[in-house]
């Protein structure tokens, strides 16, 4: 089925995700949840796509939460009275309306296989910020703007993003920003380190297909993938014994995968010829992110 409120293109491998509500500044609502979490589930069995970038429809990337909507607006079952205990097992389905419906998003483009990189070409405001933060990049419109304005409508920050942000910008900044409840342009948003470069309106959607063709193309798919999870999974384990425990069982699997061909291209001055799939990553991958959750 034909998602409602975002739109897939495919431009030379590189799947453009556009949020596409934009008569409501494509406000975010529990449909597009389910479209956004089923994207990025879906994209790691497509061979076919090297990266993802995420933009929006009109003049506004995403502006928060739709609050014109019935009942609770954040699609919450107002007559449950969740416990820690009950958040446990975040697969069954009698959590589907206790759930954060922007973590789901941001959990599984966490766990994507594939580098995603936002094209924030306006107002991104609310869960249109905080979903961005679980992406490798974020590239900014010089008209867009950045709101964590959870602290004005006394709420707190979702989307995981208390575990996102202080990684990006470190704790006393991410602080600051959630305390305050600012809306940045910009500049403010690049200065705060949370936008990885500014562009001219015009340019922005070619300038993150350039950073997702830099990042992935001639690239072994399947270290692309190990890599990324690396890096957000190894660098908060407690001690760098347990990255090494990872990183030895990578670089075995690769080393007689990809690597082999990667070697001998190197050797023989040619371009490689990857063959690997991340949707066909090594046994232990799927075991290593299950003991992670």
């Amino acid at each position: 089925m034909e998602p409602s409120t975002i739109r897939h293109d495919v431009t030379d491998g590189v799947l453009v995700v556009t949020l596409n509500r934009p008569d409501q500044l494509n406000a975010f609502t529990p449909t597009m949840a389910d479209e956004l979490e089923q994207t990025f589930v879906q994209v790691n069995d497509d061979d076919s796509i090297r990266a993802v970038v995420v933009t929006g429809a009109g003049r506004a990337f995403c502006a928060g939460m739709d609050l014109s909507s019935e009942g609770n607006v954040f699609g919450l079952d107002e007559s449950r009275l969740p416990t820690l205990a009950d958040m446990q097992d975040l697969s069954s389905p009698e959590l589907r309306r206790i759930r954060d419906t922007g973590g789901r998003v941001t959990l599984a483009i966490h766990d994507c296989r594939k580098p995603v990189i936002a094209a924030i070409n306006g107002a991104a405001v609310g869960i249109g910020a905080t979903m961005t933060l679980a992406m490798d990049a974020r590239l900014m419109s010089s008209k867009a703007r950045f709101g964590l304005v959870f602290g004005r409508l006394g709420i707190v920050p979702e989307a995981a993003s208390t575990w996102f942000l202080p990684r990006i910008v470190g704790m006393p900044k991410a602080l600051d920003l959630v305390y305050r409840a600012d809306i940045l342009d910009s500049t403010g948003t690049a200065e705060a380190g949370l936008a990885d470069a500014v562009h001219a309106p015009e340019s922005l959607l070619d300038a993150a297909l350039e950073l997702a063709d830099a990042w992935t193309k001639g690239k072994s798919p399947v270290a692309t993938a190990l890599t990324r999870q690396m890096m957000r999974r190894n660098s908060a384990l407690d001690h760098p014994r347990d990255a090494h425990r990872i990183d030895s069982l990578a670089m075995f699997y690769t080393s007689i995968g990809d690597g082999a061909e990667g070697v001998a291209a190197f050797t023989e001055k040619r371009d490689p010829q990857f063959r690997g799939q991340a949707s066909d990553l090594p046994a232990f991958y799927d075991e290593w992110l299950h003991d992670d959750r």
